[in-house]
C-alpha cells in the first residue's frame, strides 16, 4: 500500500515545507495579535487570483455573504495529483489561520457552514477533500490508490497547510500568527492526527467526536451489523423507541431535573436500567412491548467493549445508554437501520471498509467476514494508515500547544468512552490530572448527537476558548452550551459545559422549566 517513489515524493516534500513554514508562523517575530492586515476579501481575490503558490494553480472569487458565512474570498486549487483544497479569506483578518477538518472518508471539500463560525471571527480558514473525490461512505481510493490512501491517512493537512500559509502570506503581506485546527468525527482524527505525527502544525487542536481508533470501531460497527442481521436481531423504530424511553423514566431525574436527557450517565447503572427487564416471554419477539433475546444481543453487542487480537490499541469502549436512543439522527440512523441494518451508516462503513482495507475485494461481503482480526496484516496496515491512537504527545505539549476534546453524549455514531479512553491515555502518560490540565480538555455534552443535534445543547464557542488558552494563557473552565431555534437562530435554553467527567446538575427552583432553561440554574458536579 505504498505510494511509488515519484509521487510520494512531491508529498513528502509538501509536508516537509509545511513544518518549516508553520515554525515561522507559531511563535515567530509576528506574534503580535493587534496587528491586523487591512486587505478586504476583494483585495485578497485580486492579489491571488492567476497565481501559482505553493505548486497550485489559484482561482479567487469573492463570495458574498449568506446564510451564516460573511462576505469572503474563496481561494480553490489542486496540489498534484488530485489534492482539491479551499481557503477562505474575510474582509477583516484577524491576523490567525483556521483549518477545518472533513467527515466520514472524505471526499468532497467541507461546505462552508462547517467554517463560518471562524470566519465571522476573522480567520481565515482552509480545507480540503483530502486527495480524492467521491462520496464520504466510499473507501475505494484506498484499494486503487495507495497515494489517496496516505493522504486521507495523515498527508492531506500538512500538505494544504504548506500552500495555505503561503496564500495567507501572499495576500495580508504576513505570516498567521496563530494556526489552530478544528474537526469532528474523521475530522476530530485529523487533528488528533497532526498533534501525534506532526506537532508543531498546529497551535491548538479542537478535536470532537474524534473517529482515532479505525480498526477498533470499524470491528465495532462489523460485531453489531452482524447481531442485528441474525434471525430476529431486526431493531425498528418502535424497539429503539421502548428502550430509549425505559432509560429516560429510570435515569432522566438523576440529574436533579426531569428534561429529557440523562445527563448524568454514570448513575444509570445496570442497577437504574437493566436492558433484560425488557425481555419477552421465552425470549422470542411478540411485539413492541418488549425486546427478543435476539434484539437484547444487539444491545449487548453495542455497549460491551468491542477488543481484537493484534494490538492494544485494537479496541472500541461500548456506547452508553442514552435515553436518547431515538433522536432521529441517534441509533436508527447510525446503527438498526430503523430494521433494516443494511441502510445505518456503521453498516455501510464498516462494510466499504472490508472491501477496499480488509478483504480488498469489492464484491466482498462483509457480514461474512469473520473473524474480524483474521488478516492481522491487512488490520496492521490500515491502523498504520488511519489510526491515531498514541497517546504520547509530548512533542506538542513541550511547544505550548493546546488540545480541547468533545463529544456529544448521545452519539450513537462513536461512543463518548473511546474519547474518555484517549483522554486518560494522554492524562496517564504526561504523568497525572495537574500536568495534563495545562494544555488539555476534554467535554461532554449530554443529549447531542454526532457533531451535532438531538434534544441537548449542541452549541459552544471552542474556538475563542481555545485562542483564549494560547494567546492570553486564560485555561478554559466551564463553557456554557446552547441549544439554538434552526429557522431563526433564537437560543431555546442554556446549559453549562462541563470538564470531564463532571456533568451538569440542576440547582435551580423545582417545577420552574423557565428557570430550567438557563445555564445558571446548573452546577457542574
Amino acid at each position: 500500500m505504498k505510494p511509488t517513489r515519484s509521487r510520494s515524493a512531491s508529498v513528502g516534500s509538501a509536508v516537509v515545507t509545511a513544518s518549516i513554514i508553520s515554525l515561522s508562523a507559531c511563535g515567530g517575530s509576528n506574534d503580535n495579535d493587534a496587528v491586523r492586515a487591512s486587505s478586504t476579501a476583494q483585495q485578497a481575490c485580486a492579489t491571488l487570483s492567476g497565481k501559482t503558490i505553493g505548486g497550485a494553480a489559484l482561482t479567487a472569487a469573492v463570495v458574498p455573504a449568506s446564510g451564516p458565512a460573511p462576505t469572503y474570498c474563496k481561494v480553490n486549487g489542486t496540489l498534484a495529483p488530485k489534492l482539491n483544497f479551499e481557503i477562505r479569506l474575510p474582509d477583516s483578518w484577524n491576523g490567525k489561520l483556521h483549518y477545518a477538518g472533513g467527515g466520514g472518508y472524505n471526499g468532497a471539500i467541507p461546505d462552508v457552514a462547517l467554517s463560518a463560525s471562524a470566519l465571522k471571527q476573522g480567520y481565515a480558514t482552509a480545507s480540503s477533500d483530502s486527495g480524492h473525490q467521491g462520496s464520504l461512505l466510499d473507501a475505494s481510493f484506498a484499494l486503487t490508490d495507495p497515494t489517496a490512501a496516505q493522504l486521507f491517512g495523515s498527508l492531506s493537512v500538512p500538505t494544504v497547510m504548506a500552500t495555505a500559509i503561503e496564500a495567507v502570506t501572499a495576500a495580508y503581506g504576513q505570516l498567521p500568527s496563530k494556526s489552530y485546527y478544528e474537526g469532528c468525527s474523521n475530522g476530530g482524527r485529523e487533528g488528533l492526527m497532526n498533534v501525534q505525527r506532526y506537532p508543531k502544525l498546529f497551535d491548538g487542536v479542537i478535536a470532537r467526536a474524534p473517529a482515532y481508533n479505525w480498526v477498533g470501531f470499524m470491528g465495532a460497527f462489523n460485531r453489531t451489523a452482524k447481531a442485528l442481521a441474525a434471525p430476529g436481531g431486526a431493531f425498528t423504530s418502535a424497539k429503539t423507541s421502548l428502550l430509549a424511553k425505559s432509560v429516560r423514566d429510570a435515569c432522566d431525574g438523576l440529574d436533579g431535573v426531569v428534561d429529557g436527557v440523562v445527563s448524568n450517565q454514570s448513575a444509570c447503572t445496570s442497577a437504574a436500567f437493566n436492558p433484560a427487564s425488557l425481555r419477552c416471554a421465552g425470549g422470542t419477539d411478540t411485539g413492541d412491548t418488549c425486546l427478543s433475546d435476539a434484539q437484547l444481543a444487539v444491545v449487548s453487542s453495542w455497549t460491551t467493549d468491542a477488543v481484537f487480537a493484534g494490538s492494544p490499541t485494537f479496541r472500541n469502549a461500548g456506547w452508553s445508554l442514552t435515553g436518547n436512543e431515538d433522536s432521529p439522527t441517534a441509533m436508527g440512523l447510525w446503527v438498526t437501520g430503523n430494521g433494516n441494518v443494511t441502510t445505518a451508516l456503521q453498516y455501510l462503513f464498516q462494510d466499504t471498509t472490508v472491501k477496499n482495507y480488509l478483504a480488498r475485494d469489492p464484491s466482498a461481503n462483509s457480514l461474512a467476514y469473520s473473524p474480524w482480526d483474521q488478516n492481522q496484516s491487512a488490520l496492521s496496515a490500515m491502523a498504520a494508515l488511519n489510526d491515531a491512537t498514541n497517546s504520547n504527545i509530548q512533542p506538542f505539549v513541550d511547544r505550548g500547544a493546546k488540545l480541547i476534546l468533545w463529544h456529544g453524549g448521545n452519539d450513537a455514531a462513536l461512543s463518548k468512552n473511546n474519547t474518555a479512553e484517549y483522554y486518560n491515555n494522554v492524562v496517564s502518560k504526561v504523568g497525572g490530572q495537574s500536568a495534563a490540565d495545562a494544555f488539555m480538555r476534554f467535554y461532554i455534552a449530554p443529549g447531542v448527537d454526532h457533531c451535532a443535534g438531538g434534544p441537548g445543547a449542541d452549541t459552544a464557542d471552542l474556538l475563542t476558548a481555545l485562542d483564549n488558552w494560547v494567546t492570553n494563557k486564560a485555561a478554559p473552565g466551564t463553557l456554557t452550551a446552547q441549544k439554538l431555534d434552526p429557522a431563526n437562530g433564537a437560543v431555546q435554553f442554556e446549559r453549562p459545559l462541563c470538564q470531564y467527567p463532571k456533568y451538569p446538575r440542576y440547582t435551580g427552583p423545582a417545577n420552574d422549566a423557565n428557570a430550567a432553561k438557563l445555564a445558571s440554574n446548573y452546577a457542574c458536579s
